[in-house]
């Protein structure tokens, strides 16, 4: 597990994540998860790093970032410009790379970093709370020794800086269940997003409208991932948990709890290749800790007290009741089981195409 301070001061400066990562570190140390885990401390990347994906103009941007330029490179209202941006990035890419070199040299066959999972940096700019696209870079390293990666988003929203940046190779399969509705960020992952050229059918987009509940989003998961697995044979899995698809989330739309995004990564730490698992959105901050919790409890096999530990730092922000599960939401589901069924077919005649190129 990846754990530095330096880090969640770095993400404290974003104001919608505010104090997230001490409440996920407070939280995870205060159930005595730590001791079941190799601590790895972050090593920040270097420039050269960045420039394994990011093009050299935002690059060299981010060095010396200047308002002129601002707007050019996606800077602006969601990713405002702060003081000492290059060590804001380099430790944020950071995390991810320290998590996937761990996974690389074969220290271990599961790494977390919830510091990591910022999906939506493009090549040439940032986007939606996302300067530099640590999962795309930790694929990246990752691909010194496996040659398949599976990358599967949770968030509430599209992966769209990953998808585009795989989104020509048969390397690299992406899947992401998303909120995909007129209006709503990013405003991409249509279930006819498939990939091109080499990486066509590499891409798998299940767009729902909010409201989707437990059942639905496993019924969803569990009709396709097997299907994946089968027909890409990944060696290495790369898991963004993405909080925000949460009942409650003040950026979301779901109805979910953690059990159906716990029962999801069961299945991907059931199947026999090394997962990094990564976090990403999560706006409703107790929430988020919750889940993240929940997750590395997960990983160490334990299971956890329902009772909020009263020794956590943070242990009044879980009120009123002080406990680790959550209540299902109570938005309308829009999504109509013969359109999700749908979705479901016409994806799984995608993922058969998979096979059929990956000989």
């Amino acid at each position: 597990m990846v754990v530095s301070k330096d880090l969640a001061d770095k993400l404290s400066m974003l104001d919608k994540v505010g104090p997230r990562q001490y409440m996920v570190q407070s939280l995870i140390s205060s159930y005595k998860l730590m001791n079941k885990f190799m601590i790895l401390p972050l090593v920040k990347a270097s420039v050269e790093d960045l420039l394994m994906f990011h093009s050299s103009d935002y690059v060299k941007f981010l060095t010396d970032p200047t308002g002129d330029d601002e707007e050019l490179y996606g800077l602006g209202y969601d990713c405002p410009l702060h003081p000492s941006l290059l060590s804001w990035c380099l430790t944020t890419a950071g995390g991810s790379l320290t998590a996937a070199s761990c996974l690389v040299g074969g220290q271990a066959r599961v790494v977390v970093n919830w510091g990591g999972g910022w999906h939506h940096a493009q090549r040439g700019g940032a986007a939606g709370f996302c300067y530099v696209n640590d999962v795309v870079l930790a694929v990246h390293r990752l691909q010194e020794r496996f040659r398949r990666i599976l990358y599967i988003d949770l968030d509430v929203h599209h992966g769209d800086g990953v998808e585009n940046a795989f989104s020509a190779t048969d390397k690299v399969v992406t899947f992401s269940i998303h909120k995909y509705e007129p209006g709503y960020f990013p405003g991409t992952g249509d279930l006819a997003d498939t990939g091109t050229g080499r990486g066509r059918h590499h891409s798998i987009n299940i767009p729902l409208q909010e409201g989707v509940t437990d059942q639905m989003y496993r019924h969803v998961f569990c009709s396709l991932f097997p299907s994946i697995i089968t027909s890409f044979m990944p060696d290495c899995i790369v898991l963004q948990c993405g909080a925000d698809c949460l009942a409650g989330d003040p950026m979301g739309g779901f109805n979910l709890t953690p059990a159906s995004i716990s029962a999801c990564v069961d299945d991907v730490l059931a199947q026999d290749v090394p997962v990094l698992l990564l976090g990403g959105g999560g706006y409703n901050l107790p929430n988020t800790a919750k889940l993240w919790t929940l997750l590395t409890a997960r990983v160490a096999g334990m299971e956890l007290d329902t009772d909020i530990p009263d020794c956590d730092h943070f242990f009044t922000e879980y009120g009123p009741d002080f406990q680790l599960g959550m209540s299902r939401g109570c938005v309308r589901n829009r999504n109509v089981e013969e359109e999700v069924d749908r979705l479901i077919r016409v994806a799984r005649e995608n993922i058969v195409m998979i096979k059929s190129t990956n000989k």
